[in-house]
């Protein structure tokens, strides 16, 4: 059960847990992330007092977006899952404990760690089981549509956090720099993956079970997810192995960027960016250098 203010992972939600794709997070990183978790609680718990509708919104948004993420994928009603009414108003009762409870008893409750790593497994195992359904039912439709189950398979496990700019926009807030799919997180990243294994098990070129690979997949969800939450870490298991095969397969390097920034720009750029880093006082002998010669040449 997910809403903005998680049950299963209050303080550190999926929304806050970034690393860039192919970087590995560093300490300075991993401060920032915990600063923008602590003032987004804040925020949230602001929103319900004053917006209450909204921060109602936000939470169905985050307990059933996987769902209307993959209707719309596939065609179909996006509002068919809020016809489950028992889901609506449990989701409703545990936004309501967790904003409105007296001394907010029941949200110092699901944060205490050891009940908190509960939720959070337990949170892995519904991950795992939303992907290999999501697939399956992607396949009933789409015989050899790969790149359809791979996609809803994602979106079951991972939809959430990738409708975060909508929520961000029934907040009232727009940050479109923390787009999911340019700093994904953890849990976005074992989603993709985890949806191209079952694509290859639905097809028959992954010989396994279905049985055997979602009790792989859902242990190595669960260890991973409880020792960064236990740890606080916000690093992702991925980012060594990305950081060996993204170089070989996209070119990508730790200073590839710098170098673009230096070589990639227009030729009347290029000199100013290489002189960018001098001392100001290197800066002024270079410019009256230029002068100079360009007065030469007047003459």
């Amino acid at each position: 059960m997910r809403n903005h203010r998680s049950a299963s992972s209050p303080p550190h939600s999926e929304r806050t847990e970034r690393s860039l794709l192919c970087t590995p997070a560093t300490g300075k990183q991993e401060r920032l992330t915990e600063e923008e978790g602590k003032r987004q609680g804040h925020r949230s718990v602001e929103l319900s007092r004053r917006h209450p509708v909204a921060s109602w919104l936000c939470a169905m948004l985050h307990c059933f977006g996987s769902y209307i993420l993959a209707d719309l994928l596939l065609g179909e009603p996006i509002i068919d899952y809020f016809s489950n009414s028992s889901s609506i108003l449990l989701a409703s009762g545990v936004w309501y404990l967790i904003f409105f409870c007296p001394l907010d008893l029941f949200y110092k409750c699901v944060c205490f760690l050891p009940v908190k790593l509960i939720f959070v497994a337990m949170k892995e195992v519904v991950r795992v089981r939303k992907i290999a359904v999501g697939i399956h039912h992607a396949h009933h439709h789409y015989h050899h549509g790969w790149f359809i189950m791979i996609a809803t398979g994602w979106v079951k496990g991972s939809g959430v956090a990738l409708l975060s700019n909508l929520e961000q926009l029934l907040r009232g807030v727009w940050k479109p720099e923390t787009n999911e799919i340019l700093h994904m997180s953890f849990p976005t990243k074992a989603s993709l993956y985890g949806a191209i294994l079952f694509t290859l098990q639905q097809t028959r070129w992954l010989p396994v079970s279905k049985a055997s690979l979602i009790f792989v997949f859902t242990m190595f969800m669960v260890s991973c997810k409880v020792f960064l939450t236990a740890t606080h870490s916000h690093s992702s298991p991925f980012d060594v192995l990305e950081g060996y095969i993204c170089p070989v397969l996209f070119g990508a390097t730790w200073g590839g960027d710098h170098h673009h920034d230096n070589h990639g720009a227009p030729h009347g750029m290029g000199l100013g960016t290489q002189h960018s880093g001098l001392p100001a006082k290197a800066k002024e002998e270079l410019s009256e250098g230029f002068r100079k010669k360009k007065t030469k040449k007047a003459d």
